[in-house]
């Protein structure tokens, strides 16, 4: 079987030792390098165009740790396995809670590296369908929101959300430069990233830190039928934006307490 390898490590000279070692394998691992990426949003996106079986993945790396992408890698149509390549040991009990299937010290051994994908490919056929099944049902605490879109997996950094509303079977996901949709719940949300977003009413959560003050206004409310009412309430100012969002009786309290 040839696997289809992709190597993710922000330090190109990491990347060109790794190609080394794979070349000096070939003989016993067949395989097809797909790419290599130096950050997250890439791997990412060559994940989902390439769709490797397995990814090199280093542990440190700017932005988003190889832990963290690990972890999205489990919410694309196809997850890869993950070997982590890295030169700190420290991380090895996280690296398998993420579901990895090797965990290798640089400098790695051109033997330890074929042991490493001999057994990922005896593995990948059984462990892909439980990886991902056990992924889906422990989601890891995030910094980022996984926005599926045209075929691509983007991130889109948890500091750079504005508000989430909920909007038919969808979330809308607003940041200072466009909107988002997302397939998650404003509870499930909340109940994980609590202490970052407040809920303002039943169909929205705001990021404390975008709240700049309260004022009054008039807004649509649902009526009956396909009505709808206007009615006198309390509104979030954003900062960033021009949008105004309602505050609901129940929730009152709450928000006035973080603009006192």
């Amino acid at each position: 079987m040839t696997l289809r390898l992709l190597i993710v490590d922000d330090e190109a000279p990491a990347r060109a030792r790794m190609k080394t070692l794979l070349s000096d394998i070939a003989g016993e691992c067949p395989h097809q390098l797909v790419g290599e990426a130096a950050g997250a949003q890439q791997a990412l996106d060559t994940v989902a165009l390439a769709a490797p079986d397995i990814v090199l993945l280093d542990v440190q790396m700017p932005g988003m740790t190889g832990l963290e992408l690990a972890a999205c890698f489990m919410k694309t149509p196809s997850p890869p396995a993950v070997i982590f390549v890295t030169a700190y040991d420290e991380y090895a009990l996280k690296a398998f809670e993420v579901h990895a299937l090797d965990y290798l010290l640089k400098p790695v051994r051109a033997s330890r590296l074929a042991e490493a994908l001999q057994r990922a490919a005896a593995l990948r056929a059984t462990q892909r369908p439980a990886i991902a099944a056990a992924a889906k049902s422990a989601p890891e605490a995030r910094r980022n929101f996984s926005v599926q879109e045209r075929g691509r997996v983007l991130l889109v950094p948890v500091g750079e959300v504005i508000y989430l509303k909920a909007e038919l079977k969808y979330v809308t996901l607003r940041t200072r430069g466009r909107e988002y949709l997302i397939e998650e719940s404003l509870t499930s949300i909340e109940d994980e990233l609590g202490e970052l977003f407040v809920r303002v009413h039943r169909k929205a959560l705001v990021a404390r830190g975008a709240i700049v003050g309260v004022e009054r206004g008039t807004v649509a409310v649902d009526g009956e039928g396909d009505a709808d009412r206007a009615q006198e309430s309390w509104q979030v100012i954003l900062r960033d934006l021009d949008e105004r969002l309602p505050i609901s009786r129940r929730q009152w309290p709450v928000v006035k307490a973080l603009v006192k």
